[in-house]
């Protein structure tokens, strides 16, 4: 598995995020107009919980391919902090893999 870079993890986590906000928003704002349409005022703060709870899943299906990519670079990440762990506690032992 190719490891990832914390700035690789930080633009696939703002990647996922910013997706899954604008998910929220477009759904809002949907609620909203089809409030105006058939003529009732619907308050943004109601739309936008359902604009929250409607794209949670919704998410999960649209965007499986980001989540997988942020997946990988904390898996990847993760790794690299584990293998660098591992050789700096090497070094404090007092061996010597070079």
């Amino acid at each position: 598995m190719p490891t990832a870079t914390k700035g690789q993890l930080f633009r696939d986590v703002a990647l996922y995020s910013g997706a899954r906000l604008l998910l929220v928003i477009v759904i809002s704002a949907v609620i909203i107009g089809v409030g105006l349409l058939v003529g009732v005022e619907v308050p943004v703060l109601v739309a936008a919980v359902f604009g929250v709870l409607i794209s949670l899943p919704l998410s999960l299906v649209l965007f499986k391919s980001l989540r997988i990519r942020v997946n990988e670079s904390i898996a990847g990440v993760d790794e690299e902090r584990r293998r660098a762990r591992a050789d700096l506690q090497a070094k404090l032992r007092g061996e010597d893999e070079k």
